[in-house]
């Protein structure tokens, strides 16, 4: 097992870090910008390491200064978290290099899967269904010409990324020629990769996807599905596990296809596999998530598993601690339902971020509820990088009871100084259709 792993992110994500690494035995080290120098990830840590200013360019992004800091440290480990260079494949070769293990899979892993073309190719070659598509589009007539042979209406995405950058629908050869150009630029602004590719767009689509845990040496672990189709502008907002849309017989088929595909590419580590449901309960294959999700939490309740520590277990070369208890090609039967709220500090009406001193805290409680957190009473909320603060998270033996709980959680949540989104996640859980699980990707249209 590591003996002191750097955690190269920040927020309560880096706090969820420490606090796996705190119950196994693991020292830990904290790297931070300037301006998170009181941030509660710094303040938790064994160590801290000011790695520069407050860009995240300069600072998190900024892989001399984070391989320097482990090295100063005398870490053994690095673990990446999500977003900054948690799917960069160079940054943990350099790790590797300098002799740190990067807990995360493969640095050939994260190209295969991290390329959403590649992915799709992986995804074909191993099994997985996928909507219809292309490769990577040579121009806006290449582009016209490949859209108009699958089909109107399709959806333009950029190849080396997600969250709605280079993302646009396309409903005709001309709006294709037209918003292409628009569509790479905002790939390589977003990606510094301008290639883009389509596939057949699904009009009112749910967003599931599913969590696998492997080990690199043929054991793959499917642990269950999370319904993600509560979003604004591809941006995940609410989740929840299990789905209400996938059946006992569906969780299984698809448990045995992944680990199936995932056995034969020899993926290491956790991992997340997301999917499209058409209205016909059909599943088709996106794209692939190569580290620890957002919204990890709701299947960690749900199956008492904690992803983080055996993510940690995986890459030490350690089995999982539930191996002697779950097949490995076994679906794993969820445990009541588990839902999750991305608190974020923003206007609710107009989403605009709104940073600043946070004048007054605090945090639900009671029965089913958890919080994960990086803010406090005094804590001064930057405006350099995501505007997330919290995910509440709660858990019932049913979904109408975690539905209850979120609804009296979110009622206690104080949070003063700033605005945020918590009135819309009251909105969201009283309207009718997302309490009887009429949901997809354009549920917040709906809403108004």
């Amino acid at each position: 097992m590591f003996k002191k792993i750097l955690i190269a992110n920040r927020g309560e994500i880096a706090l969820r870090i420490i606090r796996a690494c705190r119950e196994l035995g693991i020292a830990t080290v904290a790297v931070h910008s300037e301006v998170d120098a009181q941030a509660l990830h710094v303040r938790f840590a064994d160590e801290a390491v000011c790695i520069g200013p407050a860009p995240a360019r300069q600072s998190y992004l900024h892989v001399p200064a984070i391989i320097a800091a482990a090295e100063i440290t005398g870490a053994d480990a690095v673990h990446p978290g999500y977003g900054f260079l948690s799917e960069n494949a160079e940054f943990a070769s350099i790790c590797a290099q300098c002799g740190l293990d990067f807990i995360g899979p493969t640095p050939e892993d994260m190209r295969r899967w991290g390329d959403k073309v590649s992915a799709r190719e992986a995804a074909k070659a191993y099994g997985l269904p996928l909507l219809p598509g292309t490769d990577v589009l040579l121009d806006a007539d290449h582009a016209a010409s490949e859209a108009t042979r699958i089909g109107f209406p399709v959806m333009l995405k950029a190849a080396g990324g997600g969250g709605g950058r280079g993302m646009k629908i396309i409903r005709s050869a001309e709006e294709m020629r037209r918003l292409f150009p628009q569509a790479q630029q905002e790939a390589i602004a977003g990606f510094k990769n301008g290639n883009l590719y389509c596939e057949r767009f699904v009009e009112e689509p749910r967003h599931i996807e599913f969590q696998v845990l492997c080990d690199g040496k043929g054991a793959a672990y499917v642990l269950g599905e999370r319904e993600c189709s509560i979003q604004r502008r591809h941006q995940k907002l609410l989740e929840e596990a299990p789905s209400v849309a996938v059946s006992a017989e569906l969780r299984a088929h698809m448990a045995q296809v992944i680990a199936g595909a995932m056995r034969q590419s020899g993926y290491r580590s956790l991992g997340t596999l997301e999917f499209l449901m058409a209205e016909d309960g059909s599943l088709s294959f996106m794209e692939m998530n190569t580290r620890v999700q957002v919204e990890h939490p709701v299947t960690e309740m749900v199956t008492g598993i904690d992803l983080v520590a055996e993510q940690i277990r995986m890459a030490a070369g350690e089995p999982p601690t539930f191996a002697d208890t779950l097949a490995a090609d076994a679906p794993i039967l969820p445990r009541g339902h588990s839902i999750e709220c991305r608190i974020n500090a923003e206007d609710p009406v107009t989403y605009a971020p709104w940073p600043g001193l946070v004048t007054e805290y605090h945090p639900p409680g009671g029965a089913g509820v958890r919080v994960d957190s990086g803010i406090y009473g005094g804590f001064r909320v930057p405006s350099h990088y995501d505007s997330m603060i919290a995910k509440v998270i709660t858990q019932g033996r049913t979904r109408a009871e975690a539905i209850a709980r979120m609804r009296r959680a979110l009622s206690e949540m104080i949070v003063t100084g700033i605005r945020t989104n918590i009135s819309l996640h009251q909105r969201i859980l009283e309207h009718p259709d997302f309490v009887s699980g009429k949901l997809s990707t354009r549920f917040l249209e709906r809403l108004g």
